[in-house]
């Protein structure tokens, strides 16, 4: 990681662990976060889905873990890059049993989450059972059991692997979730009816942070969802489609106006829990446009064609999804990786790869896609 200022003000300026209007953050410490809880879908799980049901095979993983790690890229996401960025270890899935630590944070977030519950399962349409209102439940539970265990003094070995009960007013709460609401949405509503939706889910949203402020919580970084239109699924079995369906950069237009109106919604939301929530800080960020920024250049960042997938077999209408076994030609085939994943945006089709996880964290983190625009490293003031 670079040694630029944050760093310079956290050895000479003190920790600040509660901070308050007034403040102007360019002229403040670095905010001491002591730990990442984090809410989402299979943009942010670190192993939680893959813990729970079918492990996430190779070659998922190995780009930068050199295994699978349970999370649906060749290596790091965006909640990686955001522990990187605090100094503080990547978060291991609540719902995972071995080989975890959660001294620092945990992870709530489960591939296929949504905000709103959902009436299927995840083996007709990959949606997860553990919507957000469970996993601020799980957190609730975790929170407590922490408590409870400091209460029974437990041994020090045990210590180490839990938070300090007083430390969670002084984590960062993220939150990464609401893709896979408007994914539902295109599978089962019509355009209005899914504007219809979107009230609701963006409160659900806001509970859930209302939740965590009355126990404690005082910072917030909330993501807001990405341009879905431009993953390259949305070009399966698209033949012959209407002029207009899909923007210049092979995006589908209808799909990335109804993230925008969501995206609308979800951040007239966050200025009103400004107002609900005296004392929190709250940091609305704009991962839209910093994707769809990376996808709309990507020739002049270096990155191939944003609709191209790295891993897997896709050619024609026959589709072999990443580190499975199908059949194309008459012959056995295997879903493998790109020979070059540092040029990919698109993972799997759904997922981005590394790279551009990385791409798009190196441009949120420092501010300049979020409201108020603060780095992470100052989302601890309230503006």
């Amino acid at each position: 990681m670079t040694m630029g200022l944050g760093l310079l003000l956290l050895i000479f300026l003190l920790p600040c662990y509660y901070c308050v209007r007034g403040v102007e953050p360019a002229n403040s410490a670095a905010c001491a976060f002591s730990a990442v809880y984090n809410f989402g879908d299979s943009n942010s799980d670190t192993g939680g889905i893959s813990a729970v049901f079918v492990p996430i095979p190779p070659p998922y993983g190995e780009g930068f873990f050199h295994k699978p790690s349970g999370r649906d890229c060749d290596g790091r996401l965006i909640i990686d890059f955001i522990a990187e960025k605090l100094n503080l270890p990547y978060l291991s899935a609540y719902l995972n049993s071995l080989g975890t630590n959660y001294r620092h944070g945990a992870n709530f977030a489960t591939g296929g989450s949504t905000i709103r519950r959902q009436n299927e399962t995840i083996f007709q349409y990959g949606i997860s059972p553990f919507s957000l209102d469970m996993q601020i439940v799980q957190f609730d539970q975790f929170k407590e059991r922490t408590k409870q265990m400091y209460q029974d003094n437990i041994n020090s070995v045990d210590k180490s692997r839990i938070p300090v009960p007083e430390e969670f007013s002084k984590a960062l709460y993220t939150f990464d979730i609401g893709q896979n609401d408007l994914s539902v949405g295109f599978r089962t509503m019509n355009f209005d009816q899914m504007r219809a939706t979107m009230p609701d889910i963006v409160n659900q949203l806001a509970n859930a942070v209302k939740n965590i402020y009355e126990r404690g919580g005082r910072s917030f970084w909330v993501h807001n969802t990405g341009p879905i239109g431009c993953l390259p699924v949305n070009l399966f079995y698209k033949h012959n489609v209407p002029p207009g369906y899909f923007d210049k950069y092979q995006c589908v237009n209808d799909q990335n106006l109804m993230a925008q109106e969501f995206n609308k919604q979800l951040k007239d939301r966050v200025i009103k829990l400004r107002i609900e929530l005296p004392e929190a800080a709250i940091t609305y960020v704009d991962v839209y446009a910093a994707k769809y920024g990376l996808i709309s250049n990507t020739k002049n960042e270096g990155f191939d064609d944003p609709m191209k997938i790295c891993c897997g077999y896709h050619v024609n209408d026959t589709h072999i999804w990443c580190g499975n076994l199908g059949t194309a030609n008459g012959k056995d085939l295997y879903g493998t990786a790109c020979e070059k994943p540092s040029a990919a945006v698109s993972w799997d089709g759904v997922h981005y790869a590394e790279a551009a996880n990385h791409w798009v964290a190196n441009r949120i983190l420092n501010g300049s896609f979020t409201d108020p625009p603060i780095p992470i490293t100052q989302a601890c003031y309230r503006q």
